[in-house]
């Protein structure tokens, strides 16, 4: 039994050494960090995890003040087969619809951070040459009730605010929910003026995907604490760099203090 726990440990020590090698840049196209923005956006990013519905859909919770006071929910869409959880809705502060998807559950995320050490990349972006994502993040947006509840929220949304931007957060997996979301909403439904802010968030897809969606989605930025594992997977091996994930710009990372 010892034996199998560190070979496991001996394993694990060394897909984590392959996957901080540097990566193959894709180029960054200059986006900007606002920091006043960021915090307003992971009090959404956190909002979101609140289990309380009712709390969430009266904006009442515990979470849901200070720099979100005003914002008025819209769709609140739940997945419960699945364990997902988003919202959308219009921030007057910042005139902007915000789309918050909830990540990884607290009870399942040591498993979840050990299973995303053998995830491959397993399915093909509709519509990108050689563009590869990891298949369960990708569904977890895709093929669930959150892509309808957020489409038709954002178009309900344009329909009583104009065409006011568009900004989506999320953190850990629900990061990695928000950048195919913005993604999507740019690609497939021509939304314009649309950002993604992640915290935390995990790789997604390959180089080739990487480069479409910058091209298709410069005004992101993705937020990393500088001991956070998460943003590390899946790994990325430097003997095979274009069969392996790598992230999109533009990242920020922020130091412990």
């Amino acid at each position: 039994m010892e034996g199998r726990i560190l070979l496991k440990g001996v394993i694990i020590m060394s897909l984590i050494a392959c996957s901080t090698a540097r990566e193959l840049k894709v180029k960054d196209q200059g986006t900007i960090y606002n920091h006043t923005l960021a915090t307003i956006l992971v009090e959404y990013a956190a909002s979101v995890y609140v289990s309380d519905l009712t709390e969430l859909i009266t904006w009442t919770c515990p979470k849901c003040n200070d720099l979100t006071k005003g914002f008025q929910i819209l769709e609140l869409i739940v997945d419960v087969k699945r364990c997902l959880q988003a919202f959308v809705g219009v921030a007057p502060d910042i005139n902007a619809i915000v789309i918050a998807f909830r990540g990884t559950q607290g009870t399942s995320i040591q498993n979840w951070i050990a299973d995303l050490y053998w995830k491959q990349l397993d399915i093909e972006y509709p519509g990108m040459e050689d563009a590869m994502v990891h298949h369960g993040f990708y569904s977890a947006y895709h093929n669930t009730t959150l892509r309808p509840g957020v489409l038709s929220a954002v178009e309900s949304a344009k329909e009583q605010y104009g065409d006011i931007p568009i900004m989506v957060t999320g953190h850990s997996m629900g990061g990695a929910m928000a950048a195919f979301c913005g993604l999507d909403l740019t690609v497939n439904y021509g939304s314009r003026n649309v950002s993604v802010m992640t915290f935390g968030q995990p790789r997604i897809g390959n180089a080739a995907f990487a480069s479409y969606y910058s091209k298709w989605v410069p005004n992101t930025i993705r937020v990393t604490h500088e001991h956070d594992i998460v943003p590390h997977l899946p790994p990325y091996y430097y003997y095979f760099p274009q069969k392996t994930y790598h992230h999109f710009p533009r990242e920020v990372t922020v130091l412990q203090a």
